[in-house]
């Protein structure tokens, strides 16, 4: 019965941890598509500025939660155009 206790006890204090990280990745994400849509566009024919699909894409990953893709490629977004990236929390 004590090991139950235990494992729940790591249990219960490692859940609000794990959402945590997942609300910082979250709101990082959402900084870097801000940072991407403002500052990272390619021409059209039209002389209209937009991101690139891949650029898109990640934004649209991060929006729907999914930070796990969108995160790497707005940072090599970013850092390929020759920003610093923002300090993640």
């Amino acid at each position: 019965m004590n090991r139950f206790c235990i494992q729940l006890v790591a249990l219960i204090l490692a859940l609000p941890l794990s959402a945590l990280a997942q609300t910082s990745d979250a709101a990082y994400c959402a900084e870097l598509s801000a940072l991407a849509r403002r500052y990272i566009a390619d021409s059209s024919g039209e002389g209209r500025s937009a991101p690139s699909l891949d650029t898109q894409t990640a934004i649209n990953d991060c929006a729907k939660g999914n930070t796990a893709a969108g995160i790497p490629v707005l940072e090599r977004k970013l850092r390929a155009n020759g920003f610093a990236l923002p300090k993640r929390s």
